[in-house]
């Protein structure tokens, strides 16, 4: 399929703007039909303005922004040190800190669902 270069008018400022045969051809190949709307500088705008307002409003995870992970303290099973850990530890399973997990992980080749 051949593309040509088209000009377009942004529906936020009422600007021309050229929808590029490059640009076309990155839309058709992820499958999205539909021309842009706005222009560039508009879109990026619009972007920026939804995603502080994204975050501010519901605490989302745009742009890479994320809540601090609730840590827990555990007892190493393998060395007895004190380690910090990102889920609540269960008297039933062993909790291992990091230095005493990595090699354990590495010598199963790295299989995690596997049982110790």
């Amino acid at each position: 399929m051949s593309f040509t270069d088209q000009t377009l008018v942004c529906r936020d400022c009422n600007q021309e703007f050229t929808f590029t045969a490059g640009e076309q051809e990155f839309y058709a190949s992820r499958g999205l039909t539909n021309n842009p709307s706005r222009c560039p500088s508009c879109r990026a705008a619009r972007k920026s303005s939804m995603g502080d307002r994204s975050r501010s409003s519901r605490g989302g995870n745009d742009g890479g922004y994320r809540e601090p992970r609730q840590m827990y303290t555990a007892i190493c099973a393998s060395c007895g040190n004190e380690a910090q850990v990102p889920f609540q530890p269960r008297e039933d399973r062993p909790v291992y800190c990091s230095d005493c997990y990595q090699p354990r992980t590495a010598s199963r080749g790295g299989d995690r669902r596997s049982r110790w």
